[in-house]
């Protein structure tokens, strides 16, 4: 298959889209981290905010690699026009095939980061009694009525 310019260019609103989300993703926990930090230097419920932490700083990690992961994918895409100016349709196609696999690679982490925030907002409800989660069929029921057996 033979690329053009338009190919790896195609990717750069993507790209650019994505980056906007992890950092939104960013600056909401560094919000976070900032507001449980106050709760944490006035002892109020440690034994949450514990989890809560060690959730938010795994969380932390996974970000910062998704960033790393898209600027090298919007850098690979930069060296790949490169090398379609200057003719090296190879090298192109090399570079445009690993840049979407870092591409693949940051979209592979931010599910997990999705994942992860939603175990913290469980570990932030767990304290409030009576608020046990109904799986889906058991909610429907409950709307439905037809939960009196």
């Amino acid at each position: 298959m033979e690329i053009n310019f338009n190919t790896p260019a195609l990717l750069f609103p993507a790209i650019s889209l994505v980056m906007l989300a992890y950092t939104n993703r960013f600056l909401s926990l560094s919000n976070r981290i900032r507001s449980l930090h106050e709760k944490y230097q006035n002892h109020e419920q440690k034994h949450i905010i514990h989890g809560q932490i060690k959730n938010l700083r795994y969380r932390l990690k996974l970000i910062k690699n998704m960033q790393a992961l898209g600027v090298i994918t919007i850098l690979g895409c930069i060296a790949c026009m490169y090398f379609i100016y200057i003719q090296w349709p190879i090298t192109a196609n090399l570079i445009f095939a690993i840049s979407l696999l870092f591409f693949v690679g940051s979209l592979t982490l931010s599910l997990i980061e999705i994942q992860l925030s939603t175990k913290a907002l469980e570990l932030e409800l767990s304290d409030m009694e009576g608020l046990e989660d109904p799986s889906v069929v058991e909610y429907f029921k409950r709307k439905l009525g037809l939960d009196k057996e």
